[in-house]
């Protein structure tokens, strides 16, 4: 289960193409490129247990970046590419990175990041060179490929924001040192999808998100084919079907939506009779959209709910979900337990929170608090969803325990642009909270309270909207801020200044039988 052996039996087999620059790695490649970077690290002084961060775009080096620390027993991160330098210096600093390794692509941030992580040993960058950092290639070409002699598993850390302040890092263990072992998403990606060495997975989503990253990475342990979007261009993605014959692909609800707003000719325009299976997850379905794309694509859509911290999945075909509407299927990883603050189970069809039992263990990053803060008294884990289970053991999510925003797939927790807003010269309270959109299922929204309500009447509160945006965008990442801004005079607060942010959300929400979509 790992490109060496591969290497070996396919040697001139495509690895991965990247669908644009049509750029690609075999086999044999991916396995001395990946040695190299393995090298590399060791004659940085890193070893097993080290840090590393990435800050790349889908890049044809990606990979071999990611293989070589696995390899190395390299924690790595891969950040976004949309956070602010400060951002992205937070997690570069609380992962405890050794080393980063970024693009010409990213350089102006990355040249930002070099003022904000003075203590950050090691810079490389590809395709290109700026001030503070070395080739990326030329640091590769210097090393032999040929494999470590203390090779042992990594593996990645990625950041899910905090619902409180910053994001944290997740990070779960692997179960063996052995690099070529077997993992719960191979046996799954194996068993219940099919996947092999005669597989071709379409990626079309950023790598540094954690499906993206994880379902390409098993490919290529698998010896399949992964064929990665540089951009999500609705009708470019079918044309990549057909044109790859891809097998096997995972994609967002927001994908779906944007697909069938394509006029009916482009829809049928392209082959999909080589998708065997289709993957979604990372934000809830509406069910309409869903059933269009069954009755669109046929019955090989895959659902399943998990998150970053691998504690738990569940999982439904398109034929179990066409009879259980709305689920997102029984657990495959832990087993489901609902229940109440106290940690009580609650009956059958009853909504609470949703734990695992059994599942995988993970903590967050130099965060005791929350790391506790994810189990309950019998030490089950959650996410911090809402939902119940029906008698067949069908997991239905109703809710976001603590008020996060899925948006096109992107988790966003509203703190940070909350502790922003506060600071504005004109805003007396504030509230941020998801609100429907029916292309990406959520958008952010802000509930201001203003100090004086005259800032606010007639076209004053366009113009103040307008700013508050632009206030949050000139500090966060675009996708943590407000796309509108409505005002009121009070929010609706407790005596003790609890928020009662579920009374806001309802008003946005009324009429739905869920509060997520």
């Amino acid at each position: 289960m790992h490109p060496y052996i591969h290497a070996r039996t396919q040697p001139d087999k495509t690895a991965f193409i990247m669908a644009g620059s049509g750029a690609r790695l075999t086999y044999r490649e991916l396995e001395e490129r990946s040695n190299q970077v393995a090298q590399l690290l060791r004659s940085l002084g890193l070893k097993a247990g080290d840090h590393i961060a990435l800050l790349l775009e889908n890049h044809p080096r990606f990979f071999e970046i990611c293989m070589g620390a696995h390899r190395a027993g390299i924690i790595y991160t891969a950040m976004s590419t949309r956070l602010t330098p400060g951002e992205a210096a937070y997690i570069i600093e609380n992962c405890g990175a050794k080393l980063l390794i970024t693009s010409q692509a990213l350089a102006t941030l990355a040249e930002q990041l070099r003022t904000h992580t003075p203590g950050l040993a090691h810079r490389l960058m590809i395709d290109g060179t700026r001030p503070g950092h070395e080739s990326y290639e030329t640091a590769l070409a210097a090393q032999p490929a040929t494999r470590i002699a203390d090779e042992t598993a990594g593996g990645d850390m990625l950041y899910s924001s905090g619902t409180t302040g910053r994001p944290k890092g997740v990070w779960v263990p692997p179960e063996s040192a052995a690099i070529d072992a077997m993992n719960p998403l191979i046996g799954i990606c194996m068993n219940l999808y099919g996947m092999g060495t005669d597989s071709v997975y379409l990626s079309p989503a950023p790598l540094y998100h954690a499906a993206p990253l994880r379902f390409c990475m098993t490919t290529l342990r698998l010896g399949g084919t992964c064929v990665v979007m540089e951009h999500f261009d609705p009708e470019d993605y079918l044309r990549l079907v057909a044109h790859h014959r891809a097998t096997h692909t995972q994609l967002v609800p927001t994908m779906f939506v944007r697909m069938l707003k394509l006029p009916e000719e482009a829809r049928r325009r392209h082959d999909l009779s080589s998708l065997k299976v289709a993957i979604h997850a990372a934000a809830p379905c509406p069910i309409p959209i869903k059933s269009q794309m069954i009755e669109w694509w046929g019955p090989l859509i895959w659902e399943y709910y998990a998150g970053t911290e691998g504690n738990g999945m569940t999982m439904v075909s398109s034929g179990e979900w066409v009879k259980h509407p709305g689920t997102v299927g029984r657990a495959v990883i832990g087993i489901l337990k609902i229940c109440d603050d106290e940690g009580n189970e609650m009956p059958t069809g009853t909504p609470g929170t949703v734990y695992f039992a059994d599942g995988r263990p993970f903590e967050y990053h130099n965060d005791a608090d929350k790391t506790a803060g994810s189990r309950n008294r019998h030490g089950w884990t959650t996410l911090g969803d809402v939902g119940y289970v029906d008698a067949e053991g069908y997991l239905y999510l109703t809710d976001r325990k603590a008020h996060m925003i899925i948006s096109g797939g992107v988790n966003i927790y509203p703190q940070e642009a909350e502790n922003l807003l506060i600071t504005h010269p004109k805003v007396q309270d504030c509230a941020v909270i998801g609100v429907p959109n029916e292309e990406f299922g959520e958008e952010v929204k802000a509930v201001v309270q203003p100090r004086d309500m005259r800032d606010v009447q007639g076209d004053a509160g366009r113009l103040l909207a307008a700013e508050l945006i632009a206030f949050c965008r000139a500090q966060l990442s675009p996708i943590k801020c407000p796309r509108s801004v409505d005002f009121e005079a009070e929010l609706p607060r407790h005596p003790t200044g609890k928020l009662y942010k579920r009374l806001l959300r309802d008003r946005y929400w009324a009429g739905r039988a869920s509060k997520i979509i």
